[in-house]
Order: structure tokens, then sequence, then C-alpha cells
């Protein structure tokens, strides 16, 4: 799966954001363009990070792959 990653300078606190349109609140900064793509990767695993699940003996769990 790839995603989208929206990067741009913000000269006021003069910091580049980084955010995933996809994604509403997957947003993080850096002080340099490569700080904020490596910490909205970080940002994008934590997103997709697995959780515990109980699930019920009439249910199960399925992986699915985007392409």
């Amino acid at each position: 799966m790839k995603m989208r990653l929206l990067v741009e300078y913000d000269p006021e606190c003069r910091r580049w954001a980084a955010s995933i349109p996809e994604l509403p609140g997957c947003a993080t900064s850096g002080d340099r363009e490569t700080e904020a793509i490596t910490n909205a990767r970080e940002a994008l695993a934590l997103r997709f990070e697995p959780v515990e699940l109980k699930l019920s003996s009439n249910s199960k769990l399925v992986e699915l792959a985007i392409e």
C-alpha cells in the first residue's frame, strides 16, 4: 500500500509539517523536511499497529492487503 504525504514548510514556526490527506489527524512535523517524512512514516506505522481483540466463537480475523 502506498499513501500520499503532504509536506510543507511553515515559515512562521520554521518547521516542516507532514500529513496524510487520506487519514485525518495523522500528522507530524520536524525541523527538517527529511525529519518530518521520517516522523510521518513512524506515525503511519503506529496508526496501523494491530490491537488485541477478543473474538467470539463465531467470528474470525482476516488480513487484507491493498495493492
